[in-house]
């Protein structure tokens, strides 16, 4: 575990020429301007909101691309996984929904950080995800939320998936890092509008080896494979999370459809 600043941290007021090792093919990556904007700001405001603890740098590659696969308990954990790879010396691009790209200033900086829209609505996935892939290929991190949206699960555990994480490594083939996170549920609640930054919050957040999707490999990408290699990288998560909040996971993973919620949007709000 650490506290304080990671392994490996870049300095949050370094050069505008600073750049970040983009692991594979012994190639740099550019921090760019608004990269940096979002460093410049959040790192601070993430030290001075959280005490952090993290386990599990050692297993983020280095030797190539690799998607991050992390549960989503927050509208905040983007920050504070963002917080542990940019501390051990990874630059995330995350895959988000496209509608936040149409928004004025955050679609600036989501574009100009060279972040990575997904078309919920599309009827081809694979298109959808091709820059994740060609990303991964490339030698970046790529990072995804298996579950595609926060959990619906009562108890805030890893809820069923999608298929991104596991088709763009699949695709890719490179590896799947699971990433379980905690905390960040505390300092804003899910579909809450006010955030509760006093007292200061930890933010666990642990990263595992990474998962055996070996079976799968050369296969084609059919429905229940993907369904497979999904289940694989939520129980990676799960063992990890579980490890973190010193709790057995329930039995079987919630299921929104069966529990009557929709998969997207504020479960809470009434339909009018």
């Amino acid at each position: 575990m650490s506290e304080g600043s990671g392994s490996g941290a870049p300095a949050g007021a370094a050069r505008t020429d600073e750049r970040l090792p983009l692991f594979g093919f012994g190639r740099k990556r550019r921090i760019g301007f608004w990269y940096r904007l979002a460093a410049v700001i959040l790192r601070p405001l993430m030290r001075s909101i959280t005490r952090h603890r993290w386990q599990g740098a050692e297993h983020l590659p280095t030797d190539g691309g690799y998607v991050a696969a992390v549960n989503h308990i927050s509208y905040v954990d983007p920050f504070t996984f963002a917080h542990f790879l940019f501390d051990n010396g990874h630059l995330p691009r995350f895959l988000a929904k496209e509608s936040l790209f149409r928004l004025f200033f955050i679609g600036n900086v989501m574009r100009g950080a060279d972040q990575i829209p997904v078309y919920r609505t599309s009827g081809d996935p694979q298109s959808a995800l091709r820059d994740a892939v060609a990303a991964v290929q490339a030698g970046e991190c790529v990072a995804v939320y298996p579950e595609a949206t926060l959990t619906r699960d009562p108890e805030m555990w890893p809820m069923q998936g999608k298929s991104g994480a596991a088709r763009i490594a699949l695709a890719s083939g490179r590896p799947v890092i699971p990433i379980a996170q905690w905390g960040a549920q505390e300092i804003l609640a899910p579909y809450k509008a006010i955030p509760r930054l006093l007292p200061r919050h930890t933010s666990h957040v642990a990263a595992g080896p990474p998962v055996d999707l070996s079976r799968f490999e050369g296969k084609e990408l059919t429905a229940e494979v993907l369904r497979e290699a999904t289940d694989a990288i939520l129980d990676a998560i799960t063992e990890l999370l579980a490890g973190i909040r010193g709790q057995d996971p329930p039995s079987t993973r919630w299921n929104p459809t069966a529990g009557g919620v929709p998969r997207y949007g504020n479960p809470n709000r009434r339909p009018r």
